[in-house]
């Protein structure tokens, strides 16, 4: 007997152990996926995010458990032609792009929407295929800021705005705003998380807005100066209001998103958090009801586990190593991959060379931010790394290629051609300034460079590294302090890159790019 008692406790403390690892962990995606729009369409989920200036844009992920997210398609290839979109002549567009999408499915369609400063326009992509496509792209002025889409008794809207709140309904064909049917939905969304006295920071943004049950629910963020960044839900019986708003989470600063069921009857809340370097970063909040109120939270906090399925890691959904290696049915780029800006499809080429990405020098820069078809995949937390083998012996006099993160205050560690002589260069950029903190002569023709990064605690730090056979790893320069800047806004990112200074012509071929992480 007392043997059959063991063996029981014994199996009993395996099973708890087992159902404790299977526990989801906050965030449920440690790199950066800010503005979330999200949907179920049977037991299938689709998430949109901003990826602003990289091309394509609008990635979409999918999920079988809000847990585990692979990209599965970008809304466009191409959002227009102009020269801050495509990095030519010295302009950019850091920061702008694409911003906050709204992602919706109705009546056997799915519609994503967006809008840009660039364009001055918003867009709309609507397919009856989200994962294959193809896309059917629709355009109109102006651009609505923060909007968010929404199907009602057979018409359609647009709610957005900053503080004050309008509505509109838009055409059929969605050409435009239907004349005469802009108003104001509520004149000041912020008020209910500004306590008496208090000053305004950040106005109430981020509208999205969704039908339960017959009520209406509008989700916003705001950021009361001196606080956090706060979630407030305003609610009605009538699309047209009137709305009566609270507070619903104010917590770690994670706010901004809307809600998703589950099959199964359960809420969560999709928000993410400003979290430093790596960007902004995806959080579940369960979510239950009273009084026809969402209650989000465990007594209204964020919790750090969650009754879903444990992660499986975001390779290779999000992040993946690549080795340039393609068959006849495969993509010349795997989805995990975005250029910095649109790129000159000229430029490059994983066929010229098996096995190899081919990074062709085009448009002369002398700033690595105007460098044309930088390719670049997410950093993510707490630790990783990147690392890729490069042969540089087709370089010209003023080449320079490597392997860099990717942000304003940027790093990166290179191969320089000067004459006919090559250098290995680490640059530092944390102070906003490019610095030249090391350089090494260079003979070999093949050359290994890594980047590490540490996210842990907000330490965003980096190294990088170098190698002459792949193996015996050397440090070069000194730490790159990583920071969050809003002129780019957006997590660090690996980013592989080549560009002339003096003529075009010259090209590298970059073996692989290998992804590492704890």
């Amino acid at each position: 007997m007392k043997s059959l008692g063991k063996l029981i406790l014994f199996l009993i403390v395996i099973s708890c152990k087992a159902v404790s690892a299977q526990e989801a962990q906050n965030p449920i995606i440690f790199a950066d996926v800010p503005d979330m729009s999200m949907i179920r369409v049977g037991d299938t989920y689709y998430m949109s995010s901003t990826t602003m200036h990289m091309s394509p844009g609008v990635p979409i992920m999918k999920s079988q458990d809000l847990v585990n997210w692979t990209l599965v398609n970008y809304a466009y290839d191409h959002l227009a032609d102009s020269d801050a979109l495509n990095l030519s002549h010295h302009k950019n567009a850091y920061g702008h792009g694409s911003w906050a999408s709204s992602l919706r499915f109705h009546e056997g369609r799915y519609y994503l929407s967006t809008f840009s400063s660039n364009t001055g326009k918003t867009h709309i992509y609507t397919t009856k295929d989200i994962e294959n496509g193809p896309w059917r792209a629709h355009e109109f002025r102006p651009m609505l800021h923060d909007h968010s889409l929404f199907f009602d008794h057979g018409k359609i809207y647009m709610i957005w705005g900053s503080g004050r709140l309008h509505i509109a309904e838009l055409e059929a064909d969605l050409s435009g705003i239907r004349a005469g049917t802009e108003r104001t939905l509520i004149e000041d969304a912020t008020l209910p998380s500004l306590p008496k006295g208090a000053k305004m920071g950040l106005p109430a943004e981020g509208s999205q807005l969704f039908k339960i049950n017959g009520m209406y629910y509008l989700f916003n963020i705001s950021w009361p100066a001196g606080g956090m960044r706060t979630v407030i839900v305003h609610r009605a019986r009538q699309l047209e209001g009137p709305y009566e708003g609270k507070v619903v989470l104010q917590d770690q600063g994670v706010a901004q998103g809307g809600l998703i069921d589950m099959p199964n009857g359960q809420w969560y809340a999709y928000l993410f958090q400003d979290h430093g370097a790596v960007g902004r970063i995806p959080y579940l909040v369960p979510v239950g009801w009273k009084d026809a109120w969402p209650v989000m939270g465990e007594q209204g906090k964020v919790p750090s586990k969650l009754k879903l399925p444990e992660s499986k890691g975001l390779m290779p959904g999000i992040v993946s190593s690549d080795e340039f290696s393609r068959t006849k049915d495969q993509s010349a780029l795997p989805l995990v991959w975005q250029w910095n800006h649109q790129p000159d499809s000229n430029l490059w080429s994983v066929t010229e060379r098996i096995g190899f990405l081919r990074l062709k020098t085009g448009e002369l820069a002398n700033d690595f931010l105007q460098a044309k078809n930088t390719l670049t995949q997410r950093t993510i937390g707490p630790t990783c790394s990147g690392s890729i083998a490069i042969d540089v012996s087709q370089m010209k006099d003023g080449d320079f290629a490597g392997l860099s993160l990717l942000q304003k205050n940027y790093g990166l560690l290179g191969v320089r051609m000067e004459g006919k002589d090559k250098s290995l260069v680490m640059v530092n950029a944390h102070t906003g300034i490019p610095e030249e903190v090391a350089k090494i002569a260079l003979k070999e023709q093949r050359i290994f460079l890594k980047a590490s990064c540490d996210f842990r605690n907000r330490k965003d730090i980096a190294q990088f590294y170098y190698s002459t056979n792949g193996s015996q790893w050397k440090a070069i320069g000194n730490e790159l302090k990583m920071s969050y800047t809003i002129p780019h806004f957006m997590g660090y990112r690996f980013a592989l890159f080549n560009y002339a200074s003096k003529a075009a012509g010259g090209y590298v071929d970059f073996d692989y790019f290998h992804f590492t992480t704890n």
